[in-house]
């Protein structure tokens, strides 16, 4: 499981201009789900994310947890962060999980992390062409596995 976590003023996601989902300051997170994942790995990453110290304290440091700052989070699935470009110039996604097992286990980190924050956590539309927007903070973007 790869998730890029980038700190934001604003963001969200949209399916044919209609907007899926959408938050203010938070997180926007793009989660691709590998092949051999399960739900320990699920559960592990979206106790991760909501524990993650980026979040601006008085000082303007990164010392404050989502869930303390009271930030939001947006979370997009997106298969393409397992590309594999190993033996040549066009990617090979055999280390994405199959559809039919991704969409349960980004289901379950998106109600995981929802409950670590308290608050209903927005998302994409799995499997869609989507397009997201968003307003970086710092910039901060990290990648967590």
């Amino acid at each position: 499981m790869r998730v890029v976590l980038q700190r934001v003023l604003s963001g969200s996601v949209s399916v044919d201009g209609v907007v899926s989902g959408s938050i203010g300051a938070g997180y926007v997170l793009l989660v691709g789900i590998a092949a051999g994942d399960d739900e320990s790995t699920v559960r592990r990453l979206a106790a991760d994310v909501a524990k993650a110290r980026l979040m601006p304290d008085p000082q303007g440091k990164m010392g404050v947890n989502l869930m303390d700052a009271g930030g939001e989070a947006l979370a997009v699935s997106q298969f393409t962060l397992l590309a594999d470009f190993s033996k040549g110039n066009r990617p090979s996604f055999n280390g994405a999980a199959r559809p039919e097992v991704a969409r349960p286990l980004f289901d379950l980190f998106v109600a995981e992390l929802s409950t670590h924050l308290g608050r209903p956590v927005p998302t994409g539309v799995f499997g869609d062409d989507m397009r997201v927007e968003l307003i970086n903070d710092g910039p901060v973007t990290v990648v967590l596995e």
